[in-house]
């Protein structure tokens, strides 16, 4: 099972995205970050769009997506016998447990499952 979780959009000022979305369409506040300068915020079908300001190694990154598979270990073993290269393997990051790799257009796309994600804590 593959689910597309979320993604991450490049903002000038989360806070005001974050505030802009949430009273012109209703998304919920997720959570706020402000130390990270980002902001989670869900529609009522629980996609998350993560409002975050490009810092250090960020600028200039473009959208990325986050997709939730059954075994993030097993993917990452399973792909890259396919050859696929990722750009790191799993492990913990700022986001939290899993592992990432970019799509042919250069695009950032985050791999995660649910139970390594509760055992491995957020980074």
């Amino acid at each position: 099972m593959v689910k597309f979780n979320h993604m991450s959009l490049p903002v000038a000022n989360f806070a005001r995205s974050r505030d802009w979305y949430v009273g012109n369409f209703g998304f919920e506040i997720e959570f706020d970050q402000p130390q990270n300068r980002m902001a989670a915020i869900r529609d009522h079908a629980d996609f998350t769009i993560f409002l975050q300001e490009p810092q250090g190694a960020l600028a200039g990154e473009k959208c990325s997506l986050s997709l939730q598979v059954d075994d993030v270990e097993r993917k990452y073993r399973d792909l890259t016998e396919r050859g696929v290269v990722f750009e790191k393997a799993p492990g913990r990051h700022f986001w939290g447990y899993g592992t990432e790799l970019r799509d042919p257009d250069g695009y950032l796309v985050t791999v995660w499952d649910e139970k390594s994600m509760r055992e491995q804590g957020n980074g």
